[in-house]
């Protein structure tokens, strides 16, 4: 039987972003500004302590943007933490405390949370959709439908849900769509630019029908993208593709949802990609207790 979508999977361990130091430092920056002017009422030497709380179940992901968010503000305050990143936090569940200047907690307290709800939401889609194809073999994938600026943070909350990136940009990765098929004048020529320009990389092609997916096999690409197949030509591609003698991978995409993934991922597609997981996020309520 598959996981279904509370099914509990090992936490996970991937590496945060580059570039995390920077969203926070421009997260910070945009709520603070020129100065907190309601912290600036509180004297300060005065301390405080406040935990953090989860309304709902979800999986937790955010802690190295929490750390960076008070390492930027004062490194001082202390972090007390009672859940593992990519761990199931259940209702009313405890996932930090933080202790030091009242101020600093203050002005850190939205940036912080609002990096938690967003990530944690984020792994929380992405484990639901990877549970649900456990057995499978196939592999879920996010796409770059980001919320702007957070790319790379998202993109770290899907691996920590347990789903798998796709291309992080547009200079990670080739994928040829209609419109540059169309301008390098057939699939064949548009694949062999792409082998002759960037050797390293490996190269996709979206297709429409069996047609262009047999045109995408004979020019030797990487992976084809189904684009928006029905379940009955994704079996028909799948058969077509290993029977070929040089079969390539294969990617469904286009209107997947929980109810139809797994019928997917049964089809023997390679991947599925699901534009949900980053697009479709509900913030997880969080709560801040001072005291």
């Amino acid at each position: 039987m598959h996981g279904g979508p509370l099914a509990r999977t090992p936490v996970l361990k991937t590496a945060p972003p580059a570039d995390l130091p920077l969203q926070v430092e421009r997260a910070l920056a945009e709520d603070i500004g020129a100065g907190d002017v309601t912290a600036a009422l509180i004297p300060g030497d005065r301390q405080g302590l406040a935990s953090v709380i989860t309304r709902e179940r979800s999986v937790f992901c955010g802690r190295p943007y929490v750390d960076a968010v008070f390492m930027q503000l004062d490194r001082a305050v202390r972090i007390d933490w009672f859940i593992a990143e990519g761990a199931w936090a259940e209702p009313n569940h405890t996932l930090f405390t933080v202790s030091g200047a009242a101020r600093a907690l203050l002005m850190g307290e939205r940036t912080a949370l609002n990096f938690v709800q967003l990530l944690s939401a984020t792994a929380t889609i992405a484990r639901r959709y990877a549970n649900l194809v456990q057995g499978t073999g196939c592999t879920v994938l996010d796409t770059r439908k980001t919320i702007p600026g957070l790319r790379t943070a998202q993109k770290y909350a899907v691996r920590v849900g347990g789903a798998s990136n796709h291309r992080v940009g547009l200079y990670d990765g080739i994928l040829i769509k209609e419109n540059h098929i169309a301008a390098a004048g057939s699939i064949a020529a548009a694949v062999s630019s792409a082998r002759r320009l960037q050797p390293s990389m490996p190269v996709e092609v979206e297709v429409e029908d069996l047609a262009e997916l047999q045109e995408a096999i004979d020019a030797r690409a990487d992976i084809a993208l189904l684009d928006n197949f029905s379940l009955s030509l994704m079996k028909e591609g799948v058969a077509s593709n290993r029977s070929s003698g040089h079969p390539i991978k294969l990617e469904a995409s286009g209107g997947v949802s929980e109810e139809s993934i797994r019928e997917i991922a049964m089809t023997g597609v390679d991947f599925v990609s699901v534009g949900a997981i980053t697009k479709h996020v509900r913030a997880i309520d969080l709560s801040m207790r001072f005291g």
